[in-house]
């Protein structure tokens, strides 16, 4: 198995550690600035957690037409970060 590029192999390594959580906080701050925040329930307009919501995302068809670009968003920042 590979080494991890961000984050601790070993529990004491705490700057490692600290990287990696600076990276998660850049990434949630940037997706939350191109979609007004990073919550499901709140991207999709229904909660998710429970079957309604679950079944009224599929009605609406979100999972096609909301989450690809989500998830494209996302991929962008990883790129962006980890460039």
């Amino acid at each position: 198995m590979g080494e991890i590029k961000y984050g601790n192999s070993k529990a004491e390594d705490n700057p490692s550690k600290e990287k990696a959580y600076s990276l998660v906080r850049e990434f949630a701050d940037r997706f939350q600035s191109r979609n007004g925040t990073i919550g499901c329930r709140e991207l999709l307009g229904c909660e998710l957690s429970t079957p309604e919501g679950r079944a009224l995302a599929r009605e609406k068809n979100l999972f096609a037409t909301i989450c690809p670009k989500l998830v494209q968003d996302a991929a962008k920042i990883i790129e962006q970060i980890l460039e």
